[in-house]
């Protein structure tokens, strides 16, 4: 039996980390954030598979996605390394909070604690490591950078307002947006995430 949870496990992980590395390339722009900043929902498997398996197996797809997605970087890494270090984040603490709470409010609360998180992580990490980053590797300057933001909402004035007014929101809408999306399609996955024939929990999940 331990045999065959483990098989099942390790593929349906597998199966998550490729449909997220699938979603990850199916990113959008979004008229309210600045062009570089794009919306996708390639954390959704991760967190399916956080839920159905628990923390480590989502944490596990978010690595595995940003792995396959690595050669073809354009960032030199930094953003596929923000990517995984918030979609852990997210799931992990989804995962770790329905564990010990295996409800549907568990489940949600989980959620939005998980965003919550990412969201307010993203701030220090966007502003002391991913944006010098880039002012550095593309030769941007800072204040170019801020006039993006500016282009869209005049009021705002340096980059921790920036940060602060556009990607905290922007980052915890995207990850409710994944929840909202799991708790929609996780019963009827239900069966086949743990080898049911038939019926399945929903995200009491």
């Amino acid at each position: 039996m331990k045999t065959k949870f483990n098989t099942r496990v390790l593929t349906g992980t597998a199966m998550l980390a490729a449909v997220a590395t699938v979603l990850m390339y199916m990113e959008f722009p979004i008229p309210i954030m600045p062009a570089f900043i794009k919306l996708d929902v390639s954390e959704l498997p991760a967190l399916i598979a956080s839920f159905a398996y628990g923390p480590v197996a989502g944490i596990v797809v978010c690595l595995i996605k940003n792995l396959i997605k690595l050669p073809s970087t354009s960032t030199a890494a930094v953003g596929e390394l923000f990517n995984f270090v918030m979609g852990a984040l997210f799931v992990g603490v989804a995962g770790m909070v329905y564990r010990f709470k295996k409800t549907r409010s568990g489940a949600i609360l989980g959620a939005v604690l998980g965003a919550l998180v990412m969201a307010i992580v993203s701030i220090p990490y966007n502003y002391f490591i991913v944006y010098p980053a880039y002012v550095v590797m593309y030769h941007l300057p800072l204040d170019a950078i801020i006039g993006m933001y500016q282009a869209i909402n005049p009021n705002v004035n340096g980059l921790l307002n920036c940060l602060l007014v556009f990607n905290l929101p922007f980052t915890f809408f995207k990850g409710m947006l994944d929840a909202v999306i799991c708790f929609a399609i996780y019963k009827p996955l239900s069966p086949i995430l743990h080898g049911r024939n038939s019926g399945g929990k929903s995200v009491t999940a």
